[in-house]
């Protein structure tokens, strides 16, 4: 292996290790530093990006700065928080114990934790792995304390559904996971995470609850400058560094910490279009194929993408702009030599308060016209540009204007799985299952690999 560093201006923006490899990638690595680096000028990046192959690091950087007063500029040493990948530390924990014989997923959570109401008799553990468990979220807006928030659990009457008929993506599951940890372990959770998950893992830099007395730890912030707190009203939150991250997902993919059968049971949601313990995956025997996960809090966002196997990307910004994804798809695209999508702006990051007071034909007046108007600042070359605005209607319950929107989607670009797969989910989600039907078909046709996509076809199929 041949270890190079590019030593040029670009050193004067950020800390950059671009290393040639003899996985062919040496032409290459330049098309992706370009690339992170034209989104970063255009605003739609800050942040810090590993990519790396066959458990192999092949390029590094991080670009932007450290928070919102733009005075300091970030380095590959920088922690973030993660979001909801952080929830991955608990579900592992959970099932290290499960196979030292500690704990079983069938065990009901009261055995635990006694002190709750009766219907802890009902919450089995895997529930809570599954966000099955019908616990209401979280009361973020008066919860000051792990303390505060365990009072409001011992209030609570009754669950929002019986354990196992329904999903409520939610962070006390989270929580509960985490009491439970602590209650087998006789530890404190953040104690556990240091001891039987960062050291053995050699994740030397990570630390869980950093607060502004820590070093190194980047302070998440919106495009007007407001900076995010750094610490959360609950705690247990595990803050990396790119290559911790990355150490992170090679215990992962290597079965480190637990073994292939413990690693299916969290990495498989309990259906279509839900989150399970590791996000979500595939396996095939005991070989990891894929692992994807996001995490969003505040201003911080991250996503960690192992697919193919033992092909890594890692984006983590203290400045969310919602387009992770799109970068990720973008590296993976210039890794297999094929056509990419340069970054661009976000129409609905700019215009959200107009198109929030817009119908959807409106939403499509303004689209069409700033394609005439500003041809270079948007990505209208990107079915995403579109699926993020219809998806932000749907998030307002505005159906009928979602449908509208991914209706003509859908004509731009036909021969995409993922813009039938939209329109399907919106149709669903407004009661026409007729319609929800024909486009999940479409879609899954077009896209073979649509796994979730056949899932809903065949529940509508039997109804």
């Amino acid at each position: 292996m041949v270890i190079k560093f590019r030593i040029d201006h670009i050193l004067l923006l950020s800390l950059v290790f671009i290393i040639n490899t003899a996985f062919g990638q040496t032409d290459k690595l330049p098309k992706i530093d370009s690339f992170v680096r034209r989104a970063n000028q255009l605003g739609v990046f800050n942040g810090n990006v590993l990519v790396a192959d066959n458990d192999r690091i092949i390029y590094k950087t991080a670009i932007g700065y450290t928070d919102a007063s733009r005075q300091v500029k970030l380095t590959d040493q920088y922690r973030f928080h993660i979001g909801s990948i952080a929830k991955e530390f608990n579900a592992v924990g959970i099932m290290m114990l499960a196979e030292q014989g500690k704990l079983t997923l069938d065990d009901k959570i009261s055995k635990f934790l006694p002190d709750l109401p009766k219907w802890a008799d009902k919450i089995t553990v895997l529930n809570l792995l599954q966000y099955t468990s019908g616990l209401p979220d979280v009361k973020w807006r008066s919860v000051k304390s792990d303390a505060g928030n365990m009072d409001d659990l011992k209030k609570l009457e009754r669950l929002d559904f019986e354990p196992g008929t329904s999903y409520a993506y939610n962070n006390n599951n989270v929580f509960l996971q985490r009491r439970i940890i602590e209650k087998v372990t006789g530890m404190t959770f953040n104690d556990f995470v240091r001891k039987k998950i960062l050291a053995p893992c050699d994740m030397k830099t990570a630390m869980v609850d950093p607060d502004d007395n820590d070093q190194l730890v980047a302070k998440a912030f919106s495009d007007e400058g407001k900076q995010d707190p750094l610490t959360y009203p609950i705690s247990g939150w595990t803050c990396v560094s790119l290559e911790d991250f990355f150490k992170w997902e090679q215990c992962i993919a290597h079965f480190k910490l637990i073994n292939p059968a413990s690693t299916q049971r969290i990495l498989t949601p309990v259906g279509p279009n839900k989150q399970s313990g590791l996000g979500g995956g595939a396996m095939a025997g005991n070989k990891l194929l894929r692992h994807i996960h996001d995490g969003t809090s505040m201003h911080y966002q991250a996503l960690a993408i192992n697919a193919p196997a033992n092909r890594v990307i890692i984006l983590m910004t203290n400045n969310k702009q919602d387009n992770l994804y799109d970068l990720a798809a973008a590296i993976n695209a210039i890794l297999d030599g094929k056509p990419y999508q340069q970054p661009a702006k976000s129409i609905l990051k700019v215009y959200e308060k107009q198109l929030d007071t817009l119908g959807g034909a409106g939403v499509l007046a303004l689209y069409n016209k700033l394609k005439v108007s500003r041809p270079g600042d948007f990505a209208f070359g990107n079915e995403s540009t579109l699926n993020e605005i219809g998806y932000f209607l749907l998030g307002k319950d505005r159906k009928g204007d979602a449908i509208t929107v991914f209706e003509y989607n859908v004509q731009l670009f036909p021969g995409s799985g993922n813009v039938y797969d939209s329109l399907g989910e919106a149709y669903l989600k407004n009661g026409d299952k007729n319609k929800a039907l024909i486009n999940y078909k479409k879609s899954v046709q077009l896209d073979p690999g649509n796994t979730s996509g056949k899932d809903i076809i065949a529940e509508l199929e039997k109804k």
